[in-house]
């Protein structure tokens, strides 16, 4: 069994029937704070790399970060909506398309002309979805707070 595999069976099991009640009564919603908190604390790991040399404690926030992806696509699935291997084969199909001139044989003659084709493949994604750009100033702020309160939380502020 790969980590990766094994890591979803210990979420799925979190939140089976004999699973942790915490775990089990979780939400996209309710994990919003967790999710960002973890996010900082990823930033926190590569400053400590980058003083220090020292990787562990990137290595331990990348997993609970990626702790956070595999929950949200556990619950996901259990609602029916996706897996987390349709979030891994979105990421992958999108990394794939928008660098045609690593996986294809489409070359470009300047820095200008790659970030050009990158900017219309990236519109190329997002037409009819335009709106969720509109959800964004929204999130932003959700974020600071969340930010705010983990620093709270944690003696910061």
């Amino acid at each position: 069994m790969s980590e990766i595999d094994r890591l979803k069976k210990i979420v799925q099991t979190l939140r089976s029937e004999n699973g942790c009640p915490w775990d089990k009564a979780q939400t996209h919603m309710s994990l919003k704070p967790g999710c960002i908190e973890e996010a900082a604390e990823v930033i926190g790991g590569i400053n400590i790399l980058n003083e220090t040399g020292d990787a562990d404690n990137l290595k331990e926030e990348l997993g609970d970060l990626l702790l956070q992806v595999m929950f949200h696509s556990v619950m996901a699935e259990e609602e029916g909506y996706f897996t987390f291997d349709d979030v891994v084969k979105t990421i992958s199909d999108k990394m794939e398309r928008r660098h045609p001139h690593v996986f294809t044989d489409v070359k470009f003659n300047s820095e200008e002309e790659l970030h050009a084709a990158w900017a219309e493949i990236k519109r190329q994604e997002k037409e009819g979805k335009e709106w969720y750009a509109d959800y964004l100033p929204g999130a932003f702020n959700e974020a600071h707070k969340f930010i705010d309160k983990a620093q709270e939380r944690k003696g910061f502020k």
